[in-house]
């Protein structure tokens, strides 16, 4: 079965998020669309996934709310499914900057579309960011951007407090996944003094999707918060699995490594884990294994 998955949001006034959040859960459960879906009176964020069918009727569904009939996404295939289950909340932000002042549905930055975007980040008055997180950017990234280093986007604020000037820096690109975070980024900037700030429409997926590799200034994979891990040029699944002890990507030259046991540790976290969570790791996997030869056992 091929699956097919959806990435959307959209900053935009959902004062009823709590009763929408029902509605929206009610309309999946019934129709077989699983994912994750975040509402906030800011606005909603989600990626799923479904067969073909209901995730186009799903989608239609949202559109039918005025507030969201522009909701714009950007679609994949998978052949396993990259949900299992469904989960809609309600959180204070859809993205967290821990910044409640700033609405990007009121002041963001100026929309880069990826046929375009090549030509401004190679621009040299242009500092280029990537607003991700630091593990997210060492899947992959674009040609010359910087890392900030981050572990949380709530430490973007302090990273541009520190590290960044408007009177230095008076253009300024931001890119992240889907969009969302450096839309956010953009108005934040804005906020603080910075004049010009671009962010890439859609995203790095939209870029992805659309752009052709032998035009790409894109360097790796994409790292996506679902179980195809990375996805490459064309949305196509990466070559990247996930290691179930830290939750950090793992690259196939990391697989070769002996600091990665597959359900144990990855060259990320071997140094880091306790001999307590080591063993816990070691009988989640001893657990699995017995789990999975009893299935066996009663098919024969």
């Amino acid at each position: 079965m091929s699956y097919a998955v959806a990435t959307f949001y959209k900053f935009v006034a959902l004062p009823d998020c709590e009763t929408l959040r029902s509605q929206i859960f009610e309309h999946c459960q019934q129709n077989n669309v699983y994912g994750s879906i975040l509402l906030a009176q800011e606005g909603i964020n989600g990626t799923v996934c479904s067969d073909r069918e209901h995730l186009t009727a799903f989608i239609e569904f949202l559109r039918q709310d005025p507030r969201l009939c522009d909701l714009t996404t950007k679609e994949s295939e998978s052949d396993r499914a990259p949900f299992d289950r469904l989960k809609v909340k309600v959180k204070p932000e859809i993205v967290t900057l821990g910044k409640p002042d700033i609405n990007p549905s009121e002041r963001a930055g100026t929309y880069v579309k990826p046929q375009d975007w090549n030509a401004l980040i190679q621009d040299p008055e242009v500092l280029v960011i990537d607003t991700r997180k630091a593990f997210e950017v060492s899947t992959g990234t674009f040609a010359g951007a910087v890392d900030p280093n981050l572990d949380s986007f709530r430490e973007f604020p302090g990273y541009v407090e520190t590290n960044l000037n408007p009177t230095q820096h008076p253009k300024v690109a931001m890119f992240c996944t889907g969009g969302i975070r450096c839309e956010k980024a953009s108005a934040y900037m804005l906020s603080v003094g910075f004049e010009t700030v671009y962010h890439l429409e859609g995203g790095i997926l939209k870029y992805l999707e659309e752009i052709d590799p032998e035009e790409s200034l894109w360097e790796g994979e994409c790292f996506v918060f679902d179980q195809r891990v990375s996805v490459t040029h064309g949305l196509h699944p990466g070559s990247h699995t996930i290691c179930v002890a830290c939750g950090y990507p793992v690259s196939p030259e990391e697989m070769r490594s002996p600091l990665y046991q597959p359900g144990l540790s990855c060259p990320s976290c071997h140094d880091l884990l306790t001999a307590t969570q080591q063993q816990r790791n070691r009988e989640r996997v001893r657990q699995r294994q017995q789990i999975k030869a009893n299935k066996l056992s009663s098919l024969s």
